[in-house]
């Protein structure tokens, strides 16, 4: 019953950010905050991952790739195939549910803990809405960090594969050009607009609707991170199942 308690205090809370709009001289420099501390403050260690791990994936291909029929331009379209369909949308989503979740579940939970969401309630300010929308309009830029982190990738599998001498760029550029379909784009960014929701409400559930003190505060975001994390998963199971099945 916890469970199904919990799944529709989450839907009650997803209508009530909508409820009662704070007014938007009030709201935007919230926007703003929300952007710098979720999105900008997130390259950094996207890039840095993105970069390395698309170059794990161009090595391990190209070491695999041990018949000499296959054309060494295969080592550029899996290292596209693996950054586009998965990695970038799916597996950067989990290191941020852990990095931006986090930080949104502490944040809020703190709150909670310190009573600043009782005083805004009391003030009679809608606090879901306050406290969360914010943060659901700043990851609508969730996109743009998917992007820089497919870009990254692929330029990452470029520099193993030249550098350390498992292929040359003309190969691993046509690789990349090879077969490519527009729709597998549109596929990744679906589900990335998916996972920017997830990100934004989950975390901001298990901070609003906490209970305790300060120890309290780390288990929900040990919880959240984890509840994030699966939810990814499942959900990027089914859309792969509705939209490459």
């Amino acid at each position: 019953m916890t469970y199904l308690h919990n799944i529709g205090t989450y839907f009650i809370m997803i209508k009530d950010i909508f409820r009662r709009p704070t007014k938007w001289s009030v709201m935007k420099p919230l926007i703003l905050k929300d952007i710098d501390d979720l999105i900008i403050g997130s390259l950094g260690i996207v890039a840095f991952i993105s970069f390395f791990v698309g170059g794990v994936v161009a090595i391990q291909t190209s070491l695999n790739m041990t018949s000499p029929l296959m054309p060494k331009s295969l080592v550029g379209f899996a290292t596209r195939q693996s950054i586009i369909l998965e990695f970038a949308p799916t597996f950067i989503s989990i290191i941020m549910a852990g990095k931006v979740g986090s930080f949104i579940t502490s944040s809020i939970g703190t709150m909670r803990v310190t009573e600043q969401i009782d005083a805004l309630e009391v003030m009679g300010i809608n606090a879901i809405n306050y406290l969360v929308f914010p943060k659901f309009i700043a990851l609508t830029l969730y996109p743009f960090v998917i992007s820089i982190a497919m870009f990254l990738g692929i330029l990452g599998g470029l520099m193993a594969c030249v550098y350390g001498g498992y292929g040359t760029m003309e190969d691993y550029v046509e690789g990349v050009q090879m077969d490519f379909i527009p729709f597998h784009f549109f596929y990744a960014f679906i589900k990335t607009f998916v996972f920017a929701f997830l990100l934004a409400t989950i975390p901001s559930y298990y901070g609003y609707f906490m209970k305790g003190g300060a120890l309290e505060v780390g288990k929900a975001s040990t919880t959240s991170f984890v509840w994030t994390s699966v939810m990814i998963i499942l959900v990027n199971f089914l859309l792969t199942s509705l939209l490459l099945g």
